[in-house]
């Protein structure tokens, strides 16, 4: 049995050309960063200048206080890196901390969860190892965008007017901010920032007497990490202030903090699925998730694969839910999780995928003979302000994602980076920068029996997941926004894609699903234990055997999932695509 083939017609032509390629999950970063390679630079000055662009345009769904989590192959490299720019928690967080303010999970809003901000420090270095252009021609277009205004997306007012009495009675700073006359702006209204056009300048200004391009990034870095931003930030922290729990609680961050962090590079894990490889970050991610997933039903039959009908999506649905318990049980930083690709574990899990849909939480014993239970917590229909990372509803109603880029360049260079956190809505505004503190200490555990237990130093288990793919001559580079999401939506596309055949943006476009059955990894980490998300075009015949099998099916919307974004290049030829998201009517790819 063949896939179901894609239908004839998609929301938007796969670009094909030779000189370069950007996805983003912003029309205006994929301006921004064609517009660099237009003018010579190569794909990572492009992906950082994208990248600055995002915390001004999408600043709903990341900022400067938050983390990403990267995959490029540089021209000529055997195999892709990881980036890795997910901070720790501060040398204060400990989980006796936290019980001692009455917590029992960590707060999704409010700086008492903030890791340590890793974006900025990953993006410059980026830039100095495999970039080619000057911090202050890389900087210039976020600095410009945040000075002179940029257009405000629907959703991000959409997002500051859900937030506004948060704001006015709880967080004057992010009122004064993102309020206009103590009201939610339009949708399309101007915002600017000055504050933090004046932090980007400084950055520039750190550099400006430094003898070479790479001294200039690293003093830049320097001042990140130890001037206003860090002063600034751990002292607005230390005041208490309002967080998601409904009490006050001061920040743990502070200077030194700032000045111990330094993002850095990794090597990823694989996995082969029909004849390619698949490459993701660590177990410290989610990432390894979903190349279990892959493991597990790459010898399965076409007709179990394909999304499309009923056998196909009921056995997607089940092998996440088993992949997804495998990362709650054992993923965290310092967590070794390859085991979990083994041919061993992989035919073991295989064996647990039934006719019906498992009510159960059922993760892999390890080798050990370990396999941590977090407590599992059913919803309860309580919406919070403010809190969690603004993904999708349990329904899958949008309420905002993270973001993506992806970029390929004439050269042979590719990249694709997920940023994240430190959105407007996840704790105060810190007046003198023009931005927040992230939230990411959220998806760690007030247990120390759990792999990914609060600690001092230790990285909090990201949901930030990009993909890097080789099918033989291609690289492939891919992501997507969506928290718990990211793997589950990317698991149809590179099935589709290397299973079935699709384009990209065919596997894109098409009608995708995933799991609620799976511990949430934002506050209140809730559990639902048969639920699956589908678009409604996925049809009736997925819907209704979904249903037969026992799914507890929530209908999403006709185009309500997914914000994946792709680019690719031919190596033998020199050929490169885009392809990008429909959904949300924001993401675009750009090139020629």
């Amino acid at each position: 049995m063949s896939f179901t083939p894609p239908p004839p017609f998609t929301t938007r032509p796969q670009l094909r050309g030779t000189f370069g390629m950007v996805a983003a999950t912003h029309t205006t970063a994929a301006a921004v960063a064609q517009a660099v390679l237009e003018r010579g630079g190569n794909a990572f000055d492009a992906a950082c200048a994208g990248g600055f662009t995002l915390h001004v345009a999408e600043p709903h769904l990341n900022g400067p206080g938050g983390d990403l989590v990267g995959l490029f192959q540089a021209a000529g490299a055997d195999e892709p890196t990881v980036l890795m720019g997910q901070g720790p928690a501060p040398a204060a967080a400990t989980i006796d901390h936290f019980r001692a303010e009455g917590l029992d999970l960590v707060p999704g809003a409010g700086a008492l969860a903030a890791a340590i901000p890793g974006a900025v420090d990953a993006w410059l270095i980026l830039l100095r190892d495999h970039g080619t252009w000057e911090l202050s021609d890389v900087l210039s277009y976020a600095i410009g965008y945040a000075r002179d205004g940029h257009p405000l997306l629907p959703q991000a007012a959409a997002t500051i007017d859900r937030v506004a009495d948060l704001f006015r009675e709880s967080w004057p700073t992010s009122a004064d901010l993102w309020l206009v006359d103590g009201a939610a702006p339009a949708a399309g209204a101007l915002h600017r920032n000055p504050a933090y056009a004046a932090v980007l300048e400084r950055l520039v200004a750190a550099g400006a007497h430094a003898a070479s391009r790479a001294e200039r990034i690293d003093a830049a870095r320097r001042e990140w990490s130890t001037g206003l931003v860090a002063r600034a930030a751990s002292a607005f922290a230390a005041v208490p202030h309002r967080h998601s729990t409904g009490g006050e609680h001061a920040g743990l961050i502070d200077e030194a903090d700032f000045a111990g962090f330094e993002a850095g590079y990794e090597r990823p894990l694989r996995a082969r699925f029909r004849g390619r490889t698949v490459f993701k970050a660590g177990g410290w991610t989610q990432g390894p998730a979903l190349l279990e997933a892959l493991r597990i039903l790459d010898p399965l039959e076409d007709a179990l694969l394909d999304p499309a009908t009923p056998d196909g999506a009921h056995t997607i649905i089940e092998t996440l839910k088993l992949v997804l318990a495998d990362r709650d049980a054992h993923f965290g930083d310092g967590s070794q999780v390859e085991w979990l690709l083994t041919d061993s574990a992989t035919d073991s899990r295989r064996r647990q995928l039934g006719d019906a849909a498992s009510a159960q939480w059922r993760p892999a014993t390890a080798p050990d003979g370990s396999a941590w239970q977090p407590s599992l917590r059913r919803p309860d229909g309580t919406v919070v302000p403010g809190t969690g990372e603004p993904t999708v509803a349990k329904s899958g109603e949008t309420r905002g994602d993270t973001c993506q880029i992806d970029v390929v360049d004439r050269w042979g260079n590719i990249v694709a980076v997920t940023p994240s956190g430190g959105w407007l809505q996840s704790s105060p505004a810190i007046p003198e920068l023009g931005f927040c503190l992230g939230t990411r200490l959220q998806v760690a555990w007030l247990d120390p029996a759990s792999p990914s237990a609060l600690a001092p130093g230790r990285r909090p288990r990201t949901t930030l997941s990009p993909t890097l793919i080789h099918d033989g001559d291609t690289t492939i580079a891919l992501g997507t926004p969506g928290g718990d999401q990211q793997d589950q939506w990317q698991l149809p596309m590179i099935v589709r894609m290397l299973a079935g055949g699709y384009s990209a943006q065919e596997a894109i476009d098409a009608p995708t699903l995933h799991t609620t059955a799976m511990v949430d990894s934002f506050w209140p980490r809730t559990w639902t234990p048969t639920g699956a998300v589908v678009e409604d075009r996925i049809g009736a015949a997925v819907i209704d055997g979904l249903r037969s099998r026992g799914h507890d099916v929530v209908l999403a919307g006709e185009w309500a999932l997914g914000r994946l974004c792709a680019v690719g290049r031919d190596r033998a030829t020199g050929a490169v695509w885009a392809a990008a998201n429909p959904r949300g009517m924001q993401s675009y790819a750009a090139g020629r």
